[in-house]
Parts: C-alpha cells; sequence; structure tokens
C-alpha cells in the first residue's frame, strides 16, 4: 500500500500525513472493532437459531469488516515507522486481506441489496423460493471472487522488480507494496481498472437499481408502519455513504492511473478513505437488523448510561414502549442530580 511516496510527500508534508494516518487508523479500530464483534456475535446466534438468506450476508458482511480491522494494526506499525518493519511474508498477506475486504463489502452490500429488493418487490415468490443454502453458496463466490482479484499483490512480486516488499531501490526497499517497476505497473493498472469495473461499478449500479425499488416498494405500501419505512430509507442512506465516501475516490484513481499509466497523487487518501468502512458498516447493520437494534439497546442498559440519556438519544435507541399489562409500572424512574430521569423499562 503506497503510504509515504515521494510524490505524496511533495503535497502533505510528513509530520501532517502520517499523524492523519495514524488518526485514522486508531479511530477506525476503536469504533468499528466493538461495533462489528456485537453486530458478528448477533448474527451467529441469529444464524445458529434460524438462518435466513439476510442474516447469512449481514454476517459475512461483518466478517469482512473484522478482517480487515485483524490487520489494520499493521498498517498502524508501517505508519508510525515510515517503512515496513515486519517479516516480509506478511506485506502481500496483509496487503492481500486488506484490499479483498474493500471489494468482498462491495459485492456482500450488493447482495444485501438484491435480497432487500426481492424481498419487498416480490414477497410471496421470493419467500417460497428463498433458501439459506443459496446465501451461504452465494457468499462463498463473492470470496472466492474477491479473493481472487486481489492475489494480484502476489502475482506483482513475481514481475521483475517485485520482491516481498516490492523493493526497486536502495530507497524503497523497506516500502510495501509501493514505487512499481514499468514492468509492474504494465500488469498492475490493467488489473486495478477491471477491479474498479467489475467489483465496483457494476455492483453500485444495481446497488442502487435495487434500492430505489426497495425504498418505493416499502414507501408505497400502506402495510408498513411508519417506523419500518424510516429505517428502509436510512439503510439505503447508510449503504450509498459508504460507496461515495469509502469507495468510490479509491476506483476512480483506477480510471485515472489507467490512463495515466501511473498511480495518482491522491491514491493514497483516497485508499484512507476506504477504511472507514469497518466503522460505517455496523450502522447498516443497526437499519438492517431489528436484532442488532435490540443488542444495542442492551449494552447501553448493562453500560450503565440508557437511563440518563438525553431524550433525543433515547428516541433515536429505543421504539416507542408498547402497552404494558395492567399492574406493571409503565416506566422505571431514578433520581439524577436532584431531577427525576425515567426510562423505558427494558
Amino acid at each position: 500500500m503506497r503510504l509515504f511516496s515521494s510524490i505524496g510527500a511533495e503535497k502533505m508534508s510528513l509530520n501532517v500525513y502520517i499523524p492523519l494516518v495514524l488518526t485514522v487508523y486508531i479511530v477506525t479500530f476503536l469504533t468499528g472493532l466493538p461495533s462489528n464483534l456485537l453486530a458478528f456475535y448477533t448474527f451467529l446466534v441469529k444464524v445458529r437459531q434460524k438462518p435466513t438468506p439476510v442474516d447469512i450476508l449481514l454476517l459475512n458482511l461483518t466478517t469482512s469488516d473484522l478482517f480487515l480491522l485483524i490487520f489494520l494494526p499493521f498498517k498502524m506499525v508501517e505508519a508510525g515507522a515510515g517503512r515496513w518493519p515486519l517479516p516480509a511474508f506478511l506485506c502481500p498477506l496483509s496487503g492481500l486481506f486488506y484490499f479483498s475486504t474493500i471489494y468482498s463489502s462491495t459485492l456482500f452490500l450488493t447482495a444485501v441489496s438484491v435480497e432487500r429488493y426481492l424481498a419487498a418487490a416480490y414477497p410471496i415468490h421470493y419467500k417460497l423460493r428463498r433458501r439459506p443454502a443459496y446465501a451461504a453458496l452465494a457468499s462463498l463466490g463473492l470470496w472466492l471472487c474477491s479473493l481472487a482479484h486481489c492475489s494480484i499483490v502476489y502475482v506483482t512480486e513475481l514481475q521483475p522488480g517485485g520482491g516481498p516488499a516490492n523493493a526497486t531501490s536502495a530507497t524503497s526497499r523497506d516500502l510495501c507494496y509501493d514505487d512499481f517497476t514499468p514492468s509492474q505497473l504494465r500488469v498492475l493498472l490493467p488489473v486495478r481498472l477491471e477491479l474498479g469495473i467489475v467489483l465496483f461499478l457494476v455492483p453500485s449500479l444495481l446497488t442502487s437499481f435495487c434500492y430505489c425499488g426497495f425504498v418505493w416498494a416499502v414507501v408505497s405500501s400502506p402495510h408498513i408502519r411508519r417506523g419500518k419505512k424510516q429505517r428502509a430509507v436510512g439503510l439505503v442512506a447508510a449503504t450509498l455513504a459508504v460507496f461515495i465516501v469509502c469507495f468510490t475516490p479509491y476506483n476512480v484513481s483506477h480510471v485515472v492511473g489507467f490512463f495515466q499509466r501511473s498511480s495518482p497523487a491522491w491514491r493514497d487518501k483516497a485508499l484512507l478513505l476506504s477504511t472507514f468502512n469497518a466503522s460505517l458498516d455496523p450502522v447498516i447493520f443497526y437499519f438492517s437488523s431489528s436484532a442488532v437494534q435490540h443488542s444495542c439497546r442492551r449494552c447501553l442498559a448493562r453500560l450503565g448510561g440508557v437511563c440518563s440519556l438525553p431524550p433525543l438519544a433515547r428516541k433515536v435507541f429505543y421504539r416507542r414502549t408498547e402497552k404494558l399489562t395492567p399492574g406493571q409500572p409503565q416506566e422505571q424512574c431514578r433520581g439524577l442530580g436532584g431531577s427525576q430521569v425515567c426510562c423505558s423499562k427494558l
């Protein structure tokens, strides 16, 4: 991964760029790891109890994010040292999982959009034909597709001037997946273009089509509650935000680099944005699954901060409490700083 190229250094001082990289990595790790672990546990329990296609797809999407987060500390070490200080074999391995998680995320987000569209537009036909085994087979195929495409990190090493860290000169011997020779770029640039078209452009168009149909089917239905319609819009907005913010700049750099016959100077920054995917995906999980919503509420309750949340935050995280049977208390209240603060009984 290009972190410290001479071109990038000319446009941004390393005194600014290195702290920026570390900040993005650390924030992504601290926010993404707990939320994805919570989502992973929730989906795993659901899949073991009563698997559904969407839960299987979301479980795989969570797994993809966790792979990125597992290898993210390697990138932190590289950013802090300004070079690749770890064993050479970890360079292509971390690159394989780092880049493949970017495209596996796009593929699984697309698969979720297709599932949601079919369930909303053709509810009867889809319910009769949906099988968890189909989702499992599709997930396996998507994993193989992303890993096979991103195995270019190993193929590049076989080109002249390659090596464990793609070293091409004495000054770049310790860099990981950087400073490519013309021979390496002749192989790498067309593959990047193919990645951008097949694993980003096509999935993004398909996702846009499916979610347009999904929102239309949900919003126009008089039998769907307003709260569910709002969650559907939130799901679409969160998914499109991930595609636009995290994936679009990086994949645009593939196209620009192919026609320039070199990696754009701003490619480093575009790749940095893709890391936020692991922090934004849990928002999609929240709008996609009521089980994740309940898990978030239980975690907040166990942390002891539920009843002290401001009213607006309680309204966001908690649905309106259903009517309780006679004799049950409607609310639990406790004093806080001399005032009464109430929270719905969980």
